[in-house]
């Protein structure tokens, strides 16, 4: 390829790499090789940690002055299942009826493809410079547990002394058509194990036992039955969902001696992690009165809550989007996490890729004239971004 390499035929030599997390299987090489042409410094950065795989990350830069916009992204995608359930390849890039086919094609690969695109184009127009700084952040470890991708890409890049300004991630935010969606923020997650104790026993002597599990489905209602919050200006209510209820008990003649309950809450800005933890253990003290022994096991979490406030930059990105579309995009902060968490500590954010309906699942496409469309407004973006 080479620097005017349109969107579909960058997005097709990524999805021909099956960069299944924590595998890069070439797919950065194939974006680093681009933006060195184009006058890039680039950077291939491997971060560890005990218990993960080693993954590596793209950081790439050109200009050194402000403002400084930044497109960040994953090349990692999820496994394909039954690649004989594809009508085409999980990644064979193929083009079949306007559509392109491959597992990443808008969970991301797509979008970054745009986003290369879009900025090669703008820097021939203007003698291969911009009139500020430009870069890509990309990592191999966005769909897996997201410890050694954007979270130390970003620390790595502010020890160098790497300042943001903006920066737009191509996750496929959109929900029914190009322009329809911006995310500009995300609840937070948070996952625990509500745990609680009995005494084992024989079922024909119950009163020598004590059984844990009525007294966890009574839990299990009194978290539900009262709402977290009524949700705020700009997010949804907070929502606690249980995801499963274990004994762990092969036997139907003895009463288990503990019961456990998973659960995860989407959490909005009224909370933090600390204040959500505070709330949930003080309702279920109550629920426990003075006879349930019942306690909670919180697991680690890395998705705080952040919103991107409507303003000068998400007002530019929605001028782009109906230049090219005639629509203007709702401001939206549903759905999951992304790597955005990370990046919001750092500078605004906001989401804006291809349309989603497809992501994660067989067969999953987007129309070419997609990427065309998003490749225009991500080329608008920069216009007005650089004016």
């Amino acid at each position: 390829m080479t620097a005017t390499a349109t969107a579909l035929e960058i997005a097709q030599a990524l999805l021909r790499c099956p960069s299944v997390t924590p595998a890069d299987a070439g797919a950065l090489g194939v974006l680093e090789a681009l933006l060195k042409d184009a006058g890039f410094a680039t950077h291939r950065v491997t971060f560890s940690e005990p218990g993960t795989a080693d993954i590596d990350n793209l950081y790439a830069r050109i200009g050194d002055a402000a403002p400084h916009l930044c497109f960040a992204g994953h090349t990692d995608v999820v496994p394909p299942g039954d690649d004989s359930a594809w009508s085409h390849g999980a990644f064979s890039g193929d083009v079949a009826d306007g559509l392109l086919y491959g597992r990443g094609a808008v969970d991301m690969k797509g979008g970054i493809a745009c986003a290369v695109a879009a900025t090669l184009d703008y820097l021939a127009a203007h003698d291969g410079k911009a009139k500020g700084s430009i870069s890509f952040l990309i990592t191999g470890d966005e769909e897996d547990v997201a410890v050694n991708g954007t979270v130390k890409l970003l620390q790595w890049a502010a020890e160098r002394g790497e300042t943001f300004d903006h920066c737009i991630v191509g996750e496929p935010s959109n929900v029914e058509a190009i322009g329809d969606t911006i995310k500009i923020g995300r609840r937070g997650s948070q996952s625990g194990v509500l745990i609680v104790d009995g005494q084992q026993g024989h079922v024909a002597y119950p009163h020598r036992a004590a059984n844990p599990i009525p007294d966890i489905a009574a839990l299990i209602t009194a978290l539900n039955d009262e709402p977290l919050d009524q949700g705020s200006a700009q997010f949804q209510p907070s929502n606690l969902a249980f995801t499963s209820v274990d004994v762990g008990n092969p036997a139907t003649n003895v009463i288990p001696a503990q019961a456990r309950a998973k659960f995860n809450i989407r959490f909005n800005d009224h909370h933090t992690q600390e204040s959500l933890r505070a709330l949930v253990e003080q309702r279920l003290a109550a629920a426990c009165g003075n006879r349930i022994r019942a306690r909670i096991e919180w697991l680690p979490s890395n998705a705080d809550v952040f919103v991107t406030k409507p303003g000068g930059f998400t007002d530019l990105v929605s001028a782009s989007i109906a230049n090219i579309t005639g629509r203007t995009p709702e401001l939206n902060t549903g759905g999951g996490t992304s790597d955005a968490r990370f990046i919001a500590k750092y500078c605004p954010v906001v989401e804006f890729g291809l349309v989603g309906q497809t992501m994660h699942q067989i067969d999953e496409r987007t129309p070419v004239s997609d990427l065309d469309k998003l490749t225009a407004i991500y080329r608008g973006v920069l216009e007005r971004y650089f004016r």
